[in-house]
């Protein structure tokens, strides 16, 4: 919905609920009740009736005695909040202070630091008679828009400042002897949820209208290309354009460190885990001399030399059991572990420097297949897709050398 309409319905849905215990989204449910018949009272029919119900923690609006509808869609009961004309009032107090403000502000940077003209020049251009007008009680034009006369003219907010009690209402007798039922008072989350009302016992608990949620799109800085733009429909988390690099780059993640001495050689569990859907080739290559990337490296790395092949990102692996492992034929001298889309495996370091960090500097190659191209007729023994070999820079912190 715009902004401005958002605005006035203090960002929420009218439609939507929350729930009050759990926060989840409520959901409408219907159900048949007995009603009794317009022309003869003594016999009844069953009638639709709906009302809202959550799904994880089981509240319904019965809980709290709200009348259930026949409708499906439109108003439910709400309750009144005794204080509303008081809130109401102090909104527009404040609103109208704020106005206030606005204008002498905009008043003072129309002040001019001279308040003089010369004659001579004021007669050769006729300001004369404009200074005259102002002079004589003429209305300053404000940037806001208005009037100072009409703004002195407004009707001013008058509200009484609120009054302490001097007596508080006595607590219960029995308010430290009962037992206390946790089930039936609400926690400090639920009612600092519903501020206007704070209830002390579930049986208080109304749903609350759903919060607007609002959808960004990330541009990239140097072409504005949108990177991620969501579907418009809100419950889909699919995005239209997926070119986010995290989620085509084979990430690297440091798993274990063993203690690292100065020109000894230590052996430094690394893992690596495809993002993309397809079987992925990787091949890691040392840096170059001159690599201009390679600056922050204080340590030599000894890379495996063997391809890795990673498996294709599965999100239902984990729970199929009738899935058969794939034999990739791994070196168990590079390869520690492979576990879907995720493998351990083994580098070899040499600290060069005697203090400081240990990074290490190394590329990755791998091959990258463009899904999200455009689509256009194939022709005779072209590939549908096509392979692009990619390499990036990758530097890690090891940590510092063992004492």
């Amino acid at each position: 919905m715009p902004s401005a309409e958002a605005k006035l319905k203090k960002n929420r849905c009218a439609n939507c609920f929350d729930c009050p215990c759990c926060m989840h989204t409520l959901s409408t449910r219907a159900t048949n009740i007995p009603a009794p018949l317009p022309d003869d009272p003594a016999k009844t029919t069953m009638k639709k009736a709906y009302y809202l119900a959550c799904g994880f923690c089981r509240w319904t609006s019965r809980d709290v005695g709200m009348a259930d509808k026949s409708v499906a869609s439109g108003g439910w009961q709400e309750p009144e909040n005794p204080h509303t004309q008081r809130i109401n009032k102090l909104l527009e107090y404040y609103h109208q202070l704020a106005q206030r403000e606005k204008i002498e502000r905009d008043r003072k940077k129309l002040v001019r630091r001279r308040n003089y003209m010369p004659l001579a020049f004021s007669d050769k251009y006729g300001l004369g008679t404009r200074l005259q007008r102002q002079r004589s009680g003429a209305p300053i034009i404000t940037l806001a828009g208005s009037t100072l006369k009409e703004a002195e003219d407004h009707k001013e907010i008058k509200i009484e400042p609120a009054q302490p009690l001097e007596e508080v209402e006595p607590l219960p007798e029995d308010y430290y002897t009962r037992a206390l039922n946790l089930p039936e008072v609400t926690t400090l989350h639920q009612r600092l949820l519903q501020p206007d009302f704070q209830p002390i016992s579930a049986s208080q608990l109304y749903p609350k209208h759903k919060h607007l949620l609002i959808k960004r799109s990330l541009r990239c800085r140097k072409c504005e290309h949108n990177l991620s733009k969501p579907e418009f429909n809100p419950t889909s988390i699919k995005f239209k354009i997926q070119l986010v690099a995290v989620n085509y780059i084979p990430e690297v993640r440091i798993l274990s460190i063993p203690n690292l001495r100065f020109m000894k050689e230590s052996q430094v569990l690394l893992t690596l885990t495809n993002p993309v859907e397809n079987l992925t080739h990787v091949t890691l290559l040392p840096c170059e001399e001159a690599d201009p990337d390679d600056v922050h490296s204080t340590a030599k790395v000894i890379l495996p030399s063997k391809e890795i092949v990673l498996a294709g990102k599965d999100a239902a692996a984990e729970y199929d059991e009738l899935a058969e492992p794939q034999d990739f034929h791994d070196d168990p001298d590079i390869v520690a572990f492979r576990k879907s889309n995720k493998i351990g495996f083994f580098i070899k370091v040499i600290p060069q420097e005697e203090s400081g960090n240990v990074n290490i500097s190394f590329k990755l190659r791998y091959d990258f297949k463009n899904l999200a191209g455009p689509i256009r007729p194939l022709e005779e023994g072209e590939q549908s897709t096509e392979v692009i070999w990619l390499t990036q820079h990758v530097d890690l912190t090891l940590g510092p050398l063992a004492a």
